[in-house]
């Protein structure tokens, strides 16, 4: 039996004009401050016609674990050098914790 394990979906529209800066910044930092605290990025897509990016986060265990990891993870000293003097290039969020289901027979 495969171990639990959460999957949060992430999508973002992208502040107009960010979408290289915000690309360039995922890249430099989210592979290694994500891992680092837990968790697996399951993968990242931009959508440069349309100003969005769509990415999966997941963690071990539930989702009562997932969001006490994240809890953990908002207050790491790596997150907020990430985040140190970063404009907000974010302008909208969707999360939502979704459901794997095998792709194969």
């Amino acid at each position: 039996m495969e171990d639990m394990k959460t999957i949060q979906l992430r999508r973002y529209t992208l502040v107009e004009g960010e979408y290289d800066a915000f690309v360039a910044w995922f890249a430099q930092w989210m592979p290694k401050v994500r891992p680092a605290a837990g968790f697996t990025i399951e993968f990242a897509y931009g959508l440069r016609e349309t100003n969005e990016f769509v990415w999966a986060v997941s963690a071990p265990g539930d989702e009562e674990a997932f969001v006490a990891l994240e809890k953990e993870y908002m207050a790491t000293d790596a997150r907020a050098e990430a985040f140190a003097g970063q404009p907000q290039r974010v302008a909208e969020y969707n999360l939502r914790y979704v459901t794997e289901f095998p792709t194969t027979a």
